[in-house]
């Protein structure tokens, strides 16, 4: 009878053990994934039905992660990969240490720094967990980077000019569903084509396409390209469709006063924990950092030629667009937080106000709004050049000269300088239109 009772133990104890494997095992699902791929990094959202239990590592010759889901039960099948992508290769499966878990093996095209953090449920969103991979670069030697700096002179003064939102994170929509990073790089790029034709000036677009940039990447870029002036294009919104009309904001050191700028300083936040979470966990020292660069000079001289430059637009976009406000405004945004790269954030217009969103769509608006910041950015810049810049040369109506280089031509040195082939000729005596590489030209003036 005692062996009896000991099987019968035996077996309810397995029983039991089982029990509680069935309930330990595929506790979680990969419902979904998403692929977001930008210039500088790639975006990979696993959907799951619950909190995800996760680990990963690195592995060399060749490169790849590996993503491990704990009690996971696996997608049938992983999205493919494009051939240009520049960071994955490709995502596949592997054999994980358990048979209950599930691993992803992301096979990579270079060294790159993975940042991976959960994300709760919001909205119609369940659990995620979020795989942002950096492509790095190889480093440059600063030895022979300082050999090779030159300094310019009769440079251009570069305008940085940045796109609000991209990718994942759509900023504002208007009532018919446009969305706001649509409209911002449809304007951003109407800017660019007028600053690259304007001599003396050069654009630089933060994002060229629809992906997303963290705030911190925006203003890297445009110190990467040693901008002389940032400015963010937006397009504004509010929780009723009333509000209407155009306005400039600049940096203030305190937190917005009014009941707009509060709005849009939340909804700034909104949008950067909805496309970059990973860089507001990981930069919580950035406020600490700006509080000490503030008190720099520096900040001074940006927070300055900001707020000048923006009343120099306000003037302009009056000419074109209702205004919201008809001074700057200023709020604790964070794209402008940059302490040595003056900048302004040019709100379009209101979105969410019916009409406004029917004419921020059209060609001609945004024409007109692009040029607007176009004429008061170089009325700024004539006025206050930078020294080493043609603007200082000009205006100084000192005799500014230009050697030929090879495939120059006096159409296109013309172009360039704002006057005419024939100015150019007679200023230097041509009795035709050739020219020779080493050639010494005098450029007369505009």
């Amino acid at each position: 009878m005692r062996s009896v009772h000991i099987k019968y133990i035996h077996f309810i104890t397995m029983c039991v053990l089982l029990m509680f494997a069935a309930q330990t095992v595929a506790k979680n699902t990969i419902k979904n994934v998403r692929i977001s791929p930008s210039a500088e990094s790639t975006r990979v959202v696993f959907d799951l039905s619950k909190k995800p239990d996760f680990s990963y590592f690195v592995l060399q010759k060749p490169l790849r992660l590996v993503v491990d889901f704990e009690n996971t039960k696996r997608l049938p099948k992983l999205p493919t990969i494009p051939k240009s992508h520049r960071v994955i290769s490709k995502i596949r499966y592997s054999t994980p240490k358990k048979r209950s878990s599930t691993r992803v093996v992301f096979e990579l095209n270079r060294p790159t720094k993975p940042v991976i953090f959960a994300l709760a449920p919001t909205g119609k969103s369940s659990d995620r967990l979020v795989v942002d991979l950096y492509g790095q670069k190889k480093p440059v030697a600063t030895k022979s980077a300082s050999k090779k700096r030159n300094v310019k002179r009769d440079r251009d003064i570069i305008i940085a000019i940045d796109a609000g939102h991209g990718g994942q994170d759509p900023g504002s929509i208007g009532p018919t569903g446009t969305y706001e990073k649509h409209i911002t790089l449809q304007i951003a790029k109407r800017l660019e084509r007028l600053i690259n034709k304007q001599p003396g000036m050069k654009a630089q677009l933060t994002r060229s396409g629809d992906y997303f940039l963290k705030l911190n990447t925006r203003t890297a870029k445009a110190r990467k390209k040693r901008a002389d002036f940032f400015v963010s294009i937006h397009a504004d919104a509010f929780s009723s469709p009333r509000p209407r009309g155009a306005s400039v904001w600049t940096l203030s050191l305190r937190r917005a006063n009014s009941e707009i700028g509060k709005w849009l300083e939340n909804r700034e936040k909104q949008s950067q924990l909805l496309g970059g979470a990973a860089g507001v966990l990981k930069d919580t020292e950035n406020e600490k950092y700006l509080a000490k660069t503030l008190l720099d000079m520096s900040m001074d001289h940006s927070m300055k030629t900001g707020f000048q430059v923006a009343e120099q637009v306000v003037g302009e976009l009056q000419k074109v667009a209702k205004l919201h406000k008809k001074r700057p405004q200023a709020a604790n945004f964070g794209v402008l937080k940059s302490p040595d790269i003056p900048s302004i954030l040019v709100e379009t217009g209101f979105i969410s106000n019916p009409q406004e969103e029917k004419q921020l769509k059209t060609a001609y608006h945004q024409q007109r709004l692009a040029n607007a910041v176009f004429v008061a950015i170089k009325r700024y810049y004539q006025k206050n050049p930078p020294d080493d810049s043609l603007f200082a040369r000009l205006k100084e109506k000192k005799p500014l000269h230009h050697k030929v280089r090879r495939g120059e031509s006096l159409s296109v040195l013309a172009a360039r300088y704002g006057t005419t082939v024939s100015a150019l000729k007679r200023a230097n005596r041509l009795k035709n239109n050739i020219l020779h590489v080493g050639q010494v030209l005098t450029i007369p003036k505009a």
